[in-house]
This record gives structure tokens, sequence and C-alpha cells, in this order.
């Protein structure tokens, strides 16, 4: 699925410096870059998941190896 992103200069800059570096097209570093956040965001979810979850259950202990 295709659309179209608007970029100012800043940003045209900043993605052709970028592509320049990794050897890429301008589509394909912003390509790897939305996938790598929304990964980075995913783990972040899960982690907070799991200690929302687990930090309960171990406040006592974690306490006791605080002090």
């Amino acid at each position: 699925m295709a659309f179209t992103l608007r970029t100012d200069a800043e940003l045209d800059a900043a993605l052709a410096t970028l592509a320049e570096e990794f050897g890429l097209s301008k589509q394909e570093v912003v390509r790897r870059l939305v996938l790598a956040e929304a990964a980075k965001t995913k783990k972040r979810h899960d982690l907070d998941a799991v200690l929302d979850s687990e930090l309960p259950r171990w406040a006592a202990v974690l306490d006791r190896l605080g002090q």
C-alpha cells in the first residue's frame, strides 16, 4: 500500500543524509526507522505489562532487598 509523505527542507535533508550514509533509498530509511520504532514501542509495552503484573507480587521482597 502506498502513500505520500510530505517533508519540509529540514526533514528531506536529514533523510538524504541518512540514505547516503546507509546506502539506502529515502523510502527504505523511513521504512526501517518506522519499523524499528514500532518494535521498540512494542517491547516497552510488553515490559510494562510484565512489570504491572509481577511488581506487586515481588514488592515486599524488593523492599527488603532495598534495606
